[in-house]
């Protein structure tokens, strides 16, 4: 019933985080939304096993060392992500100081981790997939002040965590960290030689959010599980434009004269044309 639960938990977390995604227009909405939700089940969380503790030790270990990493990771996650962002010269400068603010951050992340998790045994041991000391690790009371800890373990609630399982936590993060300054580098990286090259939207923004709304509609792209705010950043960095207010750009079509879908309609015809050039 316990496991039910946290399944639970991890599948509504999974559930609302694509919500937020495909409602929020900026990573700050997004990335801050998340970080309220995920501490609000992490306190939830946190007074079922106060309450009801654990069936077994298997369970204990369990929890520490795939659930309640999964969740505080992600909160670590998007709250780094908030104070990246809301630190984000993007809106002020130029491509360069962009790729360079990105980079800095990469290299910060990178040396934290090097400081903190990867040269430690502990960090080998869970890469590696191994499980023979998981009762030392993932079971509560267990904390071996010997080993040359961080000053942290001494901060951690005892009754609600083992220590390491924030050490896995933030090899979660680490992880989704990585991965987002990397996404955003490489963008820019390829809005820069977009523009060498002078490749650009000729078309009216309303064509491409159209656009962008069929291809989010239909699967097309990564079937269906990114957002339309993530996905009209991509496609205002390639093309070199900016959308404004999509969704509310989308509304208006919805209730137009004549065609909703007039750009999609053009595309269609203009394809037809093309196709039959070929057979006279």
């Amino acid at each position: 019933m316990k496991k039910q639960i946290y399944k639970d938990a991890i599948s509504h977390i999974l559930q609302y985080e694509q919500k937020v995604s495909l409602e929020s227009l900026q990573i700050i909405d997004e990335s801050y939304r998340m970080t309220k939700f995920l501490r609000k089940i992490l306190a939830d969380l946190k007074d079922h096993v106060l309450q009801f503790g654990f069936s077994d030790k298997s369970e204990e270990i369990e929890f520490f060392k795939s659930i309640k990493p999964q969740i505080l990771g992600k909160l670590i996650y998007y709250n780094k992500l908030y104070r990246i962002e809301t630190a984000s010269p993007y809106l002020v400068a130029s491509g360069k100081h962009y790729q360079k603010y990105y980079a800095n951050e990469l290299q910060h992340l990178k040396q934290e981790h090097d400081d903190q998790i990867s040269k430690s045994k502990f960090y080998r041991y869970y890469r590696s997939g191994r499980t023979d000391r998981d009762h030392e690790f993932f079971e509560l009371g267990k904390i071996n002040f010997n080993s040359g800890l961080s000053s942290f373990v001494f901060e951690v609630d005892s009754h609600f965590s083992t220590y390491y399982d924030y050490k896995v936590s933030r090899i979660l993060a680490y992880d989704l960290l990585l991965e987002y300054l990397i996404a955003k580098i490489s963008s820019k990286t390829f809005e820069t030689r977009s523009k060498q090259k002078d490749f650009h939207w000729t078309e009216s923004k309303n064509a491409l959010i159209e656009l962008i709304y069929a291809l989010h509609c239909s699967g097309s792209l990564s079937d269906g599980r990114v957002g339309i705010r993530k996905i009209s950043e991509q496609f205002q960095q390639i093309f070199r434009i900016q959308l404004g207010d999509v969704h509310h750009a989308f509304h208006r079509m919805k209730y137009r004269a004549g065609s909703r879908t007039a750009f999609l309609d053009n595309l269609k015809t203009s394809m037809e044309n093309y196709m039959d050039k070929d057979l006279i």
